[in-house]
């Protein structure tokens, strides 16, 4: 499974987390295997303006992602992940990738339910 974290820094599984995903200016990519991390990478996010969410969310699709772990998000984005098969869970406890990808694999974060999702977008 491959999972993107929105990050405000590029430090791996140090980076803390983004507030946003469309506004986060890196995004830590983990692969897990077998309920462990195999690698983990990290890419600047080229931004969404000009193709509004939809660019955004297929960002995340060109990164191979399966998941993404947020903080907030809006509809439209959430609607276009689910769309593209990509499961978005919500984590708004976690400072850092480490500790998000932790609650992931022991089970404590589920996926976002639309209450949870910003009304802006």
């Amino acid at each position: 499974m491959r999972v993107v974290i929105p990050t405000s820094t590029p430090d791996g599984l140090l980076a803390k987390r983004g507030a946003h995903f469309g506004k986060a200016p890196f995004y830590v990519i983990v692969d897990i295997e077998n309920g462990e991390i195999k690698d983990v990478n990290f890419t600047q996010n080229p931004g969404h303006a000009g193709g509004a969410c939809g660019n955004a969310v297929m960002n995340i699709k060109n990164l191979g992602a399966d998941a993404l772990i947020v903080v907030g998000i809006g509809h439209r984005p959430l609607e276009g992940f689910k769309q593209a098969g990509i499961k978005v869970y919500y984590d708004d406890v976690s400072p850092t990738v480490e500790e998000a990808i932790n609650r992931l694999l022991s089970g404590e974060t589920q996926e976002i339910r639309p209450e949870n999702a910003c009304g802006v977008h």
